[in-house]
């Protein structure tokens, strides 16, 4: 097999695998079998490995002593963190960013943020959490610090393992995050205080959180056995 070869089944491998931990097909502690997954997609175990270890450096995958790759397990104080920490680089990202978004993405964002609002009635968590995704990458993209957009983008890859169950644990999370969309994009388009702009994206991620979490509890307390 060639090179270019061997990297086209390690990306289509590395697709469908993630595909499939989106989905959560493959759940938290999900043991991924080379072999299996390598007869599955009719390939060799190579690049499969090479998909997996790809998904090892974002985060999503984690290799245990004596057991082999697993789907990471992602547990209430991991995704807090992750939050808190997404929260605070992607607002300063956004903030630098502002001043280089200019009417063009202004208006992109706004039309995703109106295709997610439109969505509410009838919401489909995947596609909704592809369309938050696309939003949020408009408003931080053009950061001009490097360091500070990797750290936003290691901070997404992270929780693309669980964003889903996010809005779909919290629908009524959904309506708020498309307000506090709106109220983001109008501090920009007013030319407000970098500031301003870096906590509202900072708080919008973090009352994300705290719906999660406070879902979660609920949820653990409604539970016999659970909440004793």
């Amino acid at each position: 097999m060639t090179a270019v070869a061997n990297a086209s089944k390690s990306e289509q491998a590395y697709a469908w695998i993630r595909s499939r931990i989106s989905a959560h097909a493959f759940g938290p502690g999900y043991r991924l079998v080379l072999g299996s997954i390598a007869d599955e997609l009719n390939m060799s175990v190579v690049p499969v490995r090479e998909a997996i270890r790809r998904l090892e450096a974002e985060g999503l995958v984690t290799f245990e002593r004596n057991v082999g790759a697993r789907v990471t397990l992602v547990d209430e104080s991991e995704y807090a963190h992750t939050m808190q920490t997404l929260g605070l680089v992607e607002g300063a990202a956004t903030a630098l960013s502002a001043p280089f978004l200019n009417a063009t993405a202004l208006a992109q964002a706004a039309e995703v943020n109106e295709r997610m609002t439109r969505m509410l009635d009838h919401l489909d968590a995947h596609a909704f959490t592809e369309l938050n995704r696309q939003f949020h990458t408009v408003l931080f993209e053009p950061c001009p610090n490097p360091h500070l957009l990797d750290l936003v983008h290691r901070g997404w890859a992270r929780l693309s393992g669980i964003r889903d169950s996010t809005f779909a644990y919290v629908p009524g999370r959904a309506r708020h995050s498309v307000d506090e969309h709106t109220h983001i994009l109008e501090l920009i388009r007013e030319g407000a205080d970098p500031l301003e702009i870096e906590l509202a994206a900072r708080n919008h991620r973090w009352r994300t959180r705290d719906a999660f979490l406070d879902a979660l509890h609920t949820r653990i307390a409604h539970t016999p056995g659970e909440g004793s």
